[in-house]
């Protein structure tokens, strides 16, 4: 047995509790902060008479935890558990939205709010950070592949559940007769609930494996140099150059593609659009869309699951990016049949679910090593960098060519994502069952 497997580790044995009995909670819990961050809390501001202008400034700014999350990481891997930052942070996110739901009924509500709004985001991402790292220790190699989907489908949950459920909450509340504040405010009481109970709930429930412990601090080096030392590391790898281009070019096409696809569905059909009513690219992009993405995300990991990365990531290249071809037809052909359109939608999501876990994978295999929660955020921070970048000016390209014209950019634009693919090397069995 090497030195980052244990008993606890290891299939089979009796003190090994069920991942179905904590990883789709831990990634629930991952799901929920992050989107009331970025959708909920617009929402609440809008209903609470916030111009367009400060909504989009203030809750941009709860963005930025997640982007610069790998500069923290190295002290989570040097001091405690991971379990240990699982369940504080949980206990943080719970309480700040206790928070925001006390602070609403005073004066000076924006304030207060964004102070507790930013609170949580900073124990979502170090959360994350954990949550990550946590998965790698507890789980085999095997088992890791196997629950990709899992993981994934659970976020998606988090995301509807979240996106959806707590903001219909507040509007049932609204019409019930309660005021804008109360009623978010015991919206977010809810959520506070749910989030303390999971903290309970993973307290009890998560294993403890041998795996999980700090990592060795070098005394003679001290925690500041420890700290540059580690994050140092992963820019160490002989590879790096490969592994930074994978993260930022394998998903190159699509992180433009993303943000084009509602202002495409909802644009007029003179500009070049479908003309779909916001309610229609709700239907079919926010839930039918969502499902075949979750899908897809479960059957990749149960194909890597069964066959290994390495037989799979050509397949799912092809399968996340040829599906694109379905908005070059869109763009040209602009059908009015709504089932139609939702089953082309449908296909290109659950190609994108299939494919990245692909992605999702090679993070996991790249993290390997004694600092795997650093290496893993290291890798979620390049791949965030991956996505932005693109995004940015993907609306400017499509205004300057059209939709039509745009859509054959975007099948140019997946070149680089074979390209990434063919350099990275791996190893035929890993991620395969044992």
């Amino acid at each position: 047995m090497n030195k980052t497997t244990s008993k606890a580790d290891t299939p089979g044995t009796p003190g090994q509790k069920n991942p179905w009995l904590w990883v789709p909670s831990i990634y629930l819990a991952e799901g929920v902060p992050y989107m009331i961050a970025m959708t909920v809390s617009v929402v609440l501001y809008k209903n609470l008479g916030l111009s367009n202008t400060e909504i989009a400034l203030y809750t941009s700014w709860l963005y930025l935890p997640w982007v610069i999350k790998p500069l923290w990481s190295p002290f989570i891997d040097l001091f405690r558990t991971k379990r240990f930052w699982i369940v504080l942070m949980q206990l943080a996110i719970g309480a700040s939205l206790a928070c925001v739901a006390l602070t609403l009924p005073a004066n000076d509500f924006v304030k207060y709010t964004l102070a507790m709004f930013w609170i949580m985001a900073f124990s979502s991402a170090t959360h994350d950070v954990a949550a990550d790292g946590y998965y790698m220790l507890a789980l085999d190699t095997p088992r890791q592949a196997a629950f990709v989907g899992v993981r994934t489908l659970f976020y998606r949950i988090a995301t509807i559940a979240s996106k959806g459920g707590l903001v219909v909450l507040a509007g049932y509340l609204m019409q019930s007769g309660h005021s804008v504040k109360s009623a978010w405010s015991i919206t977010f009481l809810f959520a506070a609930a749910v989030f303390l109970a999971l903290c309970l709930y993973h307290f009890f429930i998560l294993p403890a494996p041998e795996s999980d412990r700090s990592a060795p601090l070098d005394k003679s080096r001290g925690v500041v140099k420890e700290y540059f030392r580690i994050i140092t590391l992963f820019f160490r790898r002989k590879d790096i150059l490969i592994v930074i281009s994978f993260f930022l070019f394998y998903r190159f096409a699509e992180a433009q593609l993303v943000k084009m696809v509602a202002p495409f569905l909802l644009d007029a059909r003179e500009k070049g659009g479908l003309g779909l009513s916001t309610a229609e690219v709700g239907v079919i992009y926010g839930t039918v869309g969502v499902v075949a993405l979750m899908l897809g995300g479960l059957l990749g990991g149960y194909a890597i699951y069964r066959q290994g990365l390495k037989f799979w990531l050509w397949p799912m290249v092809l399968i996340m990016n040829v599906p694109d071809l379905i908005f070059v037809y869109l763009s040209h052909a602009q059908p009015e049949n709504i089932w139609l359109i939702g089953a082309a939608l449908a296909v290109e999501q659950f190609g994108y679910g299939f494919g990245f876990t692909a992605y999702t994978m090679y993070m996991i295999m790249v993290a390997q090593g004694e600092h795997k929660t650093v290496f893993y955020a290291m890798g979620t921070g390049i791949m965030a960098l991956g996505m932005m970048l693109p995004a940015m000016s993907s609306g400017w390209i499509q205004e300057m060519l059209g939709y039509k014209n745009f859509y054959f950019w975007i099948l140019i634009t997946t070149i680089p994502g074979f390209i990434v693919a063919a350099l990275v090397k791996i190893d035929p069995a890993y991620g395969k069952k044992a």
